[in-house]
């Protein structure tokens, strides 16, 4: 079972990751999977900080995965290249890269605690991207652990059609192995063994095995044309056609195939690794990639020095160029080596030998020294090196084709979601979606002649990370850090102070409002006229404002030809431009539709400019009439305490202004879910813990936003 030096053949690729809650085992699932391989000798544990892919200090010190991070190993004539990702809500931005680039992921899940928050979140993010995926139940070893309920806990809040294929042998501290329902084998392993050994199915075993068996068969006929053909003439499926159904049915997410272990103690992991193989598919399975061509204006950017513009938009073009992918898509590149070259950078990181770029590659081949031009700034650019990478530890290689997923040094201006492609053959792939920061703090040097090295670095964390964002204060002159959640941002300001050596304060951090329309005005007459010699600016509109459950919508009710339709586009700009900022504290405005009733134009003075601005000025104005609602973001948190704390929990979550929407007792604990508004949840981290000896966890997820108090006021 073992390995294969054989890396090139597209068909025995495996690109995928690993999902999870935090605290689910996602880490030790990949420390295991390594060991299995013989990618290592020594089996890294979390507690310890020996792990591979947790190599950052923070992630070491924390116990948690915060980093993306990618290795590749080596399992029966098969390279699996794979990125284990963090589980906790703060870096969901990290998963939602990792998932734009990969052809499959294993999603794990707590035996005891089954569907958690954050495994629902990171399952929603892989419906949205499409990734194939199979479900591995760890830590069967646990009190409480029972396969059964995991599954109903992953078909009522997921929604998939479980398709288990292994039956535990043992409950809790007694769990030995599995019996595979394909083969009708049994795989254990012993204390200290790290091999499974194979046998007959155990006596007392059999009756449950067989039927398990035969439902299996019966949920795969239903769903699978061929599987059904065979049932139907001979009552049973064979091994190879359940095989090759799970794989279609995997492929298609018409079906997720469930195994279970305890990867902690190395037991259920070469079944795991088999079903990666029999079941993901590789890059040949997966669609062409689709693109736009940008070739004139990218080539003619890319044949001139980037200007300073080009590189303080980058990102806006890039996002540009996601919203033309949805209502263009003319060229298909498939995944074969001798396509011109084109791949999705995901990651860029700072390491001491120089900046890495994290790429897949989708078509083509690129080796040391090629020129490839960049998306975000028009440029062409050589690469450098291109290493083969093992979490912190990288190999140089010659060159990477497509399929692979590689690092690459000596690109300067490549950002997360820039596309690399040939010179000759431009192309812009659409990039990872960036979810906007919700939680921000103000920042400052403590000396003021570390202010331009602060700077310098908080420009290096937003290059590196998209959904962090530095901006300063136009009132307070402050510099002002956004992120995801308040452990994202003392990571980022952590990063600072142990890479950097640099004294930094921060301030306490301030969530991100929005407001919204709570009663529309109709009516609202706006005249811009403007005359300084020579042509001037005239446009007169007409608005109507109205509340809308979410967004921003435009439309245009005028009749008669009296604002042509070219100055329709330019009203609509006007008022996008307007909805930055909102009439009760400057916050972004959503919520709302705008109808265009009426106006009027000149016939020398009308122009798109000056009907842009009758649009933003007149929606302004509108603003101010209408009844205006403040809203705070809110999240969804889950609290699992002893069940003797849970009367001071449900106290606290009513003080920090928390509706309870659930509570439930498992296996001795009590697990609490709330909305809570985000501003009320600094610190709560620190008050749980006092509150319950240590033994309170909590984790929460983004659910959008809610009406604020009256007494709401911009931090």
């Amino acid at each position: 079972m073992r390995n294969n030096p054989d890396r090139r053949h597209l068909s025995v690729v495996r690109n995928l990751g690993i999902l999870a809650h935090v605290d689910a085992g996602k880490t030790t699932v990949t420390e295991r999977i390594l060991y299995a391989t013989g990618t290592t000798h020594k089996r890294g544990e979390v507690h310890d900080g020996t792990t591979v892919t947790d190599f950052d200090p923070q992630e070491r010190d924390r116990g948690i995965t915060i980093f993306a991070a990618a290795v590749s190993c080596d399992w029966n004539g098969h390279r699996v290249n794979l990125i284990d990702t963090p589980g906790h809500v703060d870096f969901a931005d990290e998963v939602e890269r990792a998932l734009r680039v990969l052809d499959g992921a294993v999603a794990v899940f707590d035996a005891v605690a089954g569907v958690e928050p954050q495994s629902e979140s990171v399952w929603r993010q892989a419906d949205r991207h499409g990734v194939p995926r199979i479900a591995f139940v760890n830590k069967m070893d646990r009190a409480g652990a029972d396969l059964d309920t995991a599954v109903a806990s992953l078909r009522a809040r997921l929604h998939p059609v479980p398709l288990v294929v292994h039956l535990p042998i043992g409950a809790e501290d007694t769990f030995t192995g599995v019996v595979d329902l394909l083969r009708l084998r049994a795989l254990t392993w012993g204390d200290g063994s790290d091999t499974a050994v194979e046998g007959d199915v155990p006596e007392a075993l059999r009756e449950e095995a067989l039927r398990r068996r035969r439902l299996l068969e019966e949920t795969v006929a239903e769903r699978h044309p061929a599987a059904l053909e065979e049932f139907c003439d001979r009552e049973t499926l064979s091994a190879q056609t359940l095989t090759a159904a799970l794989r279609d049915l995997t492929r298609t997410g018409d079906g997720v195939v469930v195994l279970c272990g305890s990867a902690y103690r190395n037991r259920g992991i070469e079944p795991l690794l088999d079903a990666v193989v029999d079941y993901l598919p590789s890059p040949l399975d997966m669609p062409a990639v689709c693109g736009i061509r940008d070739g004139v204006d990218g080539m003619r950017r890319g044949r001139s020095q980037a200007t300073v513009d080009d590189m303080h938009h980058a990102a806006d073009r890039m996002h540009h160029a996601a919203d033309r992918m949805r209502h263009t898509a003319d060229e298909r590149r498939p995944a074969d080596p001798a396509a011109p070259f084109a791949a999705l950078a995901f990651k860029v990181g700072a390491t001491p030998t120089g900046r890495l770029t994290y790429l897949r590659v989708y078509s083509g081949t690129i080796e040391k020294g090629d020129p490839v031009w960049e998306s975000g700034t028009g440029r062409v650019e050589r690469i450098g090196r291109i290493l083969r990478v093992q979490a912190d530890r990288h190999a140089q290689v010659d060159r990477a084709v497509a399929g692979d997923i590689v690092a690459v040094v000596g690109l300067k201006s490549a950002r997360p979601g820039s596309t690399l492609c040939a010179p000759g053959d431009p192309l812009v792939l659409e990039p990872p979606g960036v979810a906007d920061p919700v939680v921000s703090v103000a920042v400052e040097a403590c000396r003021s002649t570390d202010t331009d090295r602060l700077a310098s670095a908080l420009a290096r964390l937003a290059e590196e990370d998209p959904s962090l964002v530095v901006r300063t204060d136009p009132e307070t002159g402050q510099t002002v850090l956004s992120g995801m959640g308040e452990l994202h941002l003392e990571v980022a300001v952590e990063k600072i102070r142990r890479n950097l050596g640099l004294d930094v304060n921060v301030g306490r951090p301030r969530v991100t409002y929005r407001e919204t329309v709570g009663r529309g005005v109709s009516g609202v007459v706006y005249r811009h006229v403007k005359q300084d010699g020579g042509a001037g600016q005239f446009a007169h509109v007409v608005l109507d404002v109205e509340a809308l459950e979410d967004g921003f919508e435009f439309r245009s009710a005028v009749v008669g030809g009296r604002v042509p339709q070219e100055y329709v586009r330019a009203v609509e700009a006007g008022c996008r431009d307007a909805l930055a900022e909102g009439p009760l504290g400057g916050h972004p405005v959503t919520g709302l539709r705008v109808s265009l009733t009426d106006g009027a134009t000149h016939v020398k003075d009308s122009s798109d400019t000056a009907f842009r601005t009758a649009g933003r000025f007149a929606l302004r104005e509108a603003l101010r009439a209408c009844a205006m609602v403040l809203l705070e973001p809110v999240v969804e948190v889950t609290v699992t305490v002893p069940e003797d704390a849970v009367g001071g929990v449900l106290g606290d979550l009513a003080a920090r202004r928390g509706r309870v929407t659930d509570s439930v007792v498992r296996g001795g604990s009590a697990v609490v879910t709330a909305t809570v508004p985000l501003a009320e949840l600094f610190g709560y981290a620190t008050r749980l813990r006092s509150r319950t000896q240590g033994r309170g966890i909590f984790t929460a997820r983004p659910t959008g936003y809610a009406p604020a108090p009256a007494a709401a006021m911009t931090p």
